[in-house]
């Protein structure tokens, strides 16, 4: 499994803000109330984030020799990936908040504190939960073994020629 890398996480950070701002413009041009998040999302986020990193440290115990015993590899694959899971919805989530606080701030009229303060609480809490993805993802690989190298072609000159 590859790692997750910064492009995707760009570009999940750019989809949601695009959505964020669209989707408020939307409510706005229908006569709605703009979206804000709700006060929770952002502690969810941060713990989901602390019960991600919190079950790659036995992993991380375990392929490091730390006294962690054996690496369950059906474990190790599901937390890896619920990491890179994790990474890719807080880098959305935060791109949606951004979207909402940037039509927010492009209003004519000052947003209230409660919305804005929603907001910026749910960019907050989309960007720990890119960070403890990305933090337990690197704690759920494993170093690479020498055995583990793929054999390649022969070196020229080492093997048997067709010629002999």
């Amino acid at each position: 499994m590859k790692r997750t890398g910064a492009g995707v996480l760009v570009a999940g950070f750019a989809v949601g803000a695009f959505v964020g701002f669209g989707a408020d413009q939307l409510l706005t041009a229908s006569g709605r109330p703009t979206f804000t998040p709700s006060v929770l999302l952002p502690v969810l986020l941060v713990l989901l984030g602390i019960a991600l990193v919190l079950f790659a440290l036995p992993i991380r115990r375990a392929t490091r020799g730390d006294g962690g015993g054996r690496v369950d590899p059906f474990r190790a694959v599901r937390v890896a990936v619920l990491a890179k899971a994790s990474s890719i919805v807080g880098a959305i989530v935060a791109g949606v908040a951004t979207g909402l606080l940037v039509f927010l701030v492009t209003r004519p009229v000052a947003p209230s504190l409660g919305s804005a303060g929603a907001v910026i609480a749910a960019i907050v809490g989309g960007l720990v939960l890119v960070g403890t993805g990305l933090v337990a993802e690197h704690l759920c690989t494993i170093r690479k073994d020498d055995d583990d190298e793929q054999p390649g072609p022969p070196e020229p000159g080492l093997g048997l020629s067709h010629h002999e």
